[in-house]
């Protein structure tokens, strides 16, 4: 099998070939699917390797202190005999990940061959083919939780056990300093558990990470931004508690601490940073500096780890192996996200050249992954990557002609049903609003003053339940989309549902589990441009397509306001799982077919993203979706080529076709038309006169399903399968 390894007296990096481990009783053998890189501790001993010995020496003042005392007791020849042996040898790399069992050793009953372990330790979850590892270092993966996430089992125990020693309680406000992996997960694990959190590090791609991914606020160490996020969450009293993950020479992290950390607040070192305590300060406030030792009770502690002597749970409730689990169900549930930290997935044969690669800097992530083989020498099948597209089976009923005026219901009353839907409605010949529904009631009152609602409640139920509603309109946060479709579906009601239709491929299915059981197909997402009068009459003056398409689609989706509720990642999905569909519908309109595949891609140290999608006739089309672009910036551009022919649109305001005579649009319009007057005029007739619906619940489904593979690219770094159930 291979195994990576590194010499630390030289530096070499090496992938060898190196004998199987045997089945030790106690034990199981595991087949490596996916195992992580950490790229805090991994690289720092990957640097070390590199410096000079009096280097080493610097770095490792404790192991010096060592060879000193060596010195003293065995004398200078047999201490230069015993470094220089143990400096001169391949040492293993690697402590997290997750894999098969492929054997069972003597006394283990709580797995079986075939089996998905996560695995943990420097001993036992190397970066190899194959490794034995001891029970209490091993846990099962839940059921539908993806092994390349279940690779994230060990640093995410490091990170719970951390959290666990900072004691948090709901309502706290935590400062988490260094945004590294760790202090991703710190992050996540203290917003699920109730906690608000400010986090800090010197890289603005990490700081705006962690704030998609729950972070209240984020900055760099000298920004006064943090301090002042920090005095306006907690009314200047400081942070309850401080976790240092970050790394280096630097004392800033400690000081920082003390600084803003509340009287008698905790400080739990996490990472390895320097630990100079300035006396007065620590003194002044009484701070309770506290340590996390690795994964949790039971590490370095040879009889739990080796011989699988488990601790009483009613001693000890949290070990490393359930630590392990926790945060294994916590990743299954949702409750943390770790594929938005996957910034890069490597073969495991390109191993020595992607440790080079982060070491020079040339590849920034924060979390790297590596990708093993199956006994064939191709990719695990299991893992391929794909991403169902539901068919869709229903047998519709007859449709039923609405009765006029058509009558409408709101579920939502936010920003973007007030100026982009309602108005359109409101007053319109042959709709009626009957009722909006809000979660507050101040909100549904301002509705119905401003655009002549019938009624005004915040009970959906009652509306569902009222047979006199022909259409729901849902224009909630994206997080509830799914759900209130599927409800108003069952409950009959034609559905108009503003993007995305889901977050997750169960919500899809879902979703269209719901059209099967009722025979209700009437559903519509708001995927407007393809309704746009410009964009329309360029696609008719282009005129019939024979050959395959290139398309470019640039979008300059400029950042977010600090606090957007588009930046929680973790309970809103990304933000292009929100918005992305607008841009993948347009192209499939356009090219008059749905995509088969897709391909992410995330330059490093930005929040933009590069998606190519391909289809059935060998177009492609190229999504540019970026966060960084100037706000001159035109924020729509699209092109398409195609049997000698140009389409080119800017921005929803002028267009352009290029055919043996170009042709440009003969006027500007006043404001941007990006199509929802006439989406919504398609659907109010639909309903109205019980037609088809203007997009084909297929489409829907595929646009839907081609978004999410956006983010199942980007964690396998490969293409994504648009896979059609049957």
């Amino acid at each position: 099998m291979k195994q990576v390894v590194q010499n630390y007296k030289s530096g070499e990096l090496a992938v060898l070939d190196v004998p199987v481990p045997g089945c030790k009783p106690g034990g199981v053998l595991v087949r490596s699917s996916y195992s992580l890189i950490s790229t805090g501790t991994e690289l720092m001993k990957v640097s070390e390797a590199g410096l000079s010995m009096v280097g080493k020496a610097r770095s490792r003042p404790d192991q010096v202190a060592k060879v000193m005392q060596s010195v003293a007791t065995n004398g200078v020849p047999a201490t230069y005999r015993k470094v220089m042996g143990k400096l001169d040898s391949y040492t293993p790399l690697g402590y997290s990940l997750c894999g098969v069992v492929e054997q069972v050793g003597a006394g283990i009953d709580d797995v079986a061959v075939g089996d998905v372990v996560a695995c943990a330790g420097n001993e036992h979850a190397l970066h190899a083919e194959v490794n034995w590892v001891p029970k209490n270092l091993y846990a099962r993966v839940p059921e539908g939780l993806a092994p390349r996430h279940a690779a994230f089992g060990t640093v995410g125990a490091i990170a719970l056990q951390g959290v666990r020693r900072g004691e948090p309680h709901l309502g706290d406000v935590a400062l988490v300093i260094g945004l590294g992996l760790i202090g991703q997960l710190v992050a996540q694990l203290l917003t699920a558990s109730g906690v608000r959190v400010v986090g800090v590090d010197p890289d603005p791609a990490r700081c705006a990470l962690a704030e998609r991914l729950g972070a209240a606020a984020c900055g760099d160490p000298a920004s006064a931004a943090v301090e002042a996020a920090v005095a306006g969450l907690t009314d200047g009293h400081g942070v309850d508690h401080v976790y240092l993950a970050a790394g280096g020479d630097s004392n800033q992290p400690v000081e920082l601490a003390a600084r803003l950390c509340r009287d008698r607040g905790r400080v739990v070192d996490i990472g390895k940073c320097r630990l100079d305590l300035p006396w007065n300060a620590y003194y002044e406030k009484e701070l309770d500096v506290r340590f996390s030792r690795s994964y949790g009770p039971g590490r370095y502690d040879p009889e739990y780890e080796l011989q699988g002597r488990d601790y009483p749970i009613g001693y000890v409730r949290w070990t490393e192996r359930r630590n392990l689990a926790c945060f294994l169900d916590l990743v299954a549930r949702g409750r943390v996200d770790v594929a938005p930290l996957v910034s890069h997935v490597a073969d495991f044969d390109d191993a020595v050249a992607t440790y080079q690669r982060l070491k020079d800097g040339d590849l920034k992530a924060v979390a790297v992954l590596f990708r093993y083989a199956g006994r064939s020498g191709t990719a695990v099948a299991a893992e391929a990557p794909s991403v169902a597209v539901p068919a869709v089976r229903v047998r519709p009923g007859p449709p039923r002609p609405a009765a006029s005026p058509v009558r409408l219901a709101f579920v939502g009353a936010g920003t973007y049903a007030t100026s982009m839907l309602l108005p359109h409605l409101a007053g319109r010949d042959g709709v009626e609003l009957s009722t909006v529904v809000t979660t507050t009631a101040l909100s549904a009152a301002n509705a119905r003053r401003k655009f002549g609602f019938a009624e005004a409640t915040t009970d959906l139920d009652a509306v569902l339940g009222d047979r006199s509603v022909d259409a729901v309109f849902v224009v909630t946060r994206h997080s509830s989309h799914a759900e209130l479709t599927r409800r108003a579906l069952l409950a009959g009601k034609a559905v108009f549902v503003e993007k995305p239709l889901a977050l997750t491929e169960e919500e899809l299915a879902g979703v269209l589990a719901a059209v099967e059981e009722s025979g209700n197909d009437r559903i519509q997402v708001g995927f407007n441009r393809r309704f746009a009068p410009l964009l329309r009459e360029a696609r008719d003056r282009f005129g019939v397509r024979t050959g395959p398409a290139s398309v470019r689609y640039l979008v300059n989706a400029g950042r977010l306001d600090h606090g957007s509720w588009y930046l929680r990642e973790a309970t809103e999905g990304s933000r292009f799982a929100g918005e992305g569909g607008h841009f993948v519908d347009t192209v499939s309109w356009l090219l008059g077919a749905d995509p088969v595949s897709v391909y992410a891609s995330a330059p490093s140290g930005t929040e933009d993203l590069q998606v190519v999608l391909r289809y059935p006739d060998g177009s492609t089309a190229t999504v540019s979706y970026v966060t960084s672009g100037p706000a001159s910036l035109p924020k729509e551009t699209l092109d398409l080529v195609a049997d000698g022919k140009a389409l080119r649109l800017d921005d929803f305001v002028r267009a352009s076709v290029y055919t043996r005579k170009r042709w440009v649009s003969s006027r500007l319009p006043k404001a941007r038309d990006k199509g929802q007057q006439a989406e919504l005029a398609a659907f109010v007739k639909a309903v109205r006169a019980g037609g088809p619906m203007p997009v084909p619940l297929e489409s829907l489904a595929a646009t839907t399903a081609a978004t999410l593979a956006v983010r199942a690219s980007l964690a396998e770094g490969a293409p994504v399968t648009l896979a059609r159930t049957r």
